[in-house]
């Protein structure tokens, strides 16, 4: 499954986006997105196409920053669940 296929059947997760800019969403928010708002479909498809490692890159640099828009509760459970399952997460 591609990245444009994730947001195409998430797209509700967007709601306040131009439904025509879609495609301009780029992975850092696809993964914010479905991190926060996901359900476990969303979140599984998320994880098999990208890889936990690339999630867990991504919402690393994004903590690391702290830019970003993470609710405290998803931040800290998905640091905790990236310590304990990708072994190379840098925090």
């Amino acid at each position: 499954m591609e990245l444009q296929q994730i947001i195409e059947k998430n797209k509700h997760l967007f709601w306040y986006f131009d439904k025509k800019k879609l495609d301009k969403i780029t992975k850092p928010i696809l993964i914010e997105f479905i991190l926060n708002y996901g359900d476990m479909t969303a979140l599984r498809e998320l994880l098999e196409t990208l890889g936990k490692e690339e999630v867990a890159r991504e919402f690393a640099k994004a903590i690391k920053n702290d830019r970003h828009n993470y609710f405290p509760q998803v931040k800290n459970f998905f640091h905790l669940y990236f310590q304990r399952y990708v072994p190379q997460y840098p925090f």
